[in-house]
């Protein structure tokens, strides 16, 4: 009895040995941002194995508050890669015929999304196994940038500095110098690896062109300076420049603004007067015209008045319109002036009474 339990035991290890296996150990995979990752998940059937071949690839995100999420699935000889749509049209497997025992897959143009656990799960009954691939995504050093902190002079204090505006951590500096035969001070030695060299009491021998180096597990990038180290400069000369540009400048906003200020008052001053002239008022009448009025005014008011005092008004009123009002013709010294006649007064109502003329000594004709 016993002997029997032993073989059945012997048999069943046997079994499972022989059993749908993946060859492909656990690993740890790091790429850059932007590139292709390969996941590899190959596998061995045992001929017992008879039933259909099913493939499956999980992604726990590094969010533990995530749910696993299917990425890609090969059921009934068809792949479904829609399930997880961060990773839509960037998960393939790569190979053809997924029967040969090569479940592995590429996704491609990483982000720094994808970071995980991905699961590899072979199923083809009664065998099944699954293996697992941590995938890590970092960024390359990218827009390196170097400069000068302060005043490059003899005898000052600067730095030079390196930044990297992208960059998974850590990152490494290396600094070089690539001019001049001159060797690198010692004192710079234990900052030749740091993104920033301090620089004490500058002289000349510093002058030269620079480089840093900034790289990490995946990439790197490098970006150049030039340091020329010049005797110091005029500083009063400077100073004095810089305040007669500012007196200059504040000059020049003066007139600016004077000039702006004087054409406005000219504009008011033109909308003022503009206003003031009204288009109802008719225009001026002529001289002729106004003495034409004021001859006619006299000559109807002489209707209403009785004979005995019209010698004293013809006399008084005709005298009293100004000689400028009137177009005189030229009068001979041997023709006496005519008379006047009177006009119609019949029809206003009144007597018509003639108008005596006056001869040049004063006497009524």
């Amino acid at each position: 009895m016993e002997l029997l339990l032993c073989f059945a035991l012997v048999c069943g290890v046997a079994d499972l040995t022989n059993s749908l296996s993946i060859t492909t150990p656990d690993q740890m995979i790091e790429k850059a941002k932007g590139e292709t990752a390969y996941l590899p998940c190959k596998f061995t059937v045992n001929p017992e194995d008879q039933g259909p071949l099913d493939i499956e690839w999980l992604l726990s995100p590094a969010d533990n508050q995530k749910v696993d999420q299917v990425i890609i699935l090969y059921s009934g000889d068809k792949i479904y890669d829609d399930y997880y749509q961060d990773l839509k049209g960037r998960v393939h497997f790569t190979s053809s015929d997924l029967k040969s025992g090569d479940a592995s897959i590429n996704v491609t143009n990483l982000q720094l999304s994808d970071i995980g656990t991905y699961q590899c799960k072979v199923k083809k009954a009664p065998g099944v196994g699954n293996k697992k691939v941590q995938l890590t995504v970092l960024v390359k050093p990218s827009g390196i940038r170097c400069y000068i902190d302060g005043s490059e002079e003899i005898g000052n204090d600067f730095k030079l500095k390196c930044e990297s505006k992208e960059g998974s951590l850590p990152l490494q500096y290396e600094w070089q110098k690539l001019s001049n035969s001159q060797k690198i001070p010692t004192s710079w030695s234990a900052e030749m690896s740091s993104p920033i060299i301090a620089i004490k009491n500058a002289s000349t021998e510093y002058s030269g062109t620079y480089s840093c180096t900034v790289s990490n597990r995946v990439g790197s990038e490098q970006c150049l300076l030039h340091l020329d180290v010049v005797p110091p400069s005029n500083r009063v000369g400077t100073i004095v420049g810089a305040i007669i540009g500012v007196l200059l400048a504040l000059l020049i906003i003066g007139l600016i603004i004077f000039c702006c200020r004087k054409k406005r008052r000219e504009e008011k001053y033109e909308k003022e007067v503009h206003h003031d002239i009204r288009e109802d008022v008719p225009p001026p009448k002529s001289r002729t015209s106004t003495a034409r009025s004021y001859i006619g005014s006299n000559h109807s008011s002489l209707g209403s008045m009785s004979p005995s005092n019209m010698e004293g008004y013809s006399k008084t009123q005709y005298n009293q319109v100004p000689s400028e009002d009137f177009e005189r013709a030229p009068q001979s010294s041997t023709f006496a002036p005519a008379k006047v006649a009177a006009p119609n007064l019949s029809r206003m109502g009144a007597v018509p009474v003639m108008i005596p003329a006056q001869s040049k000594d004063g006497s009524i004709v």
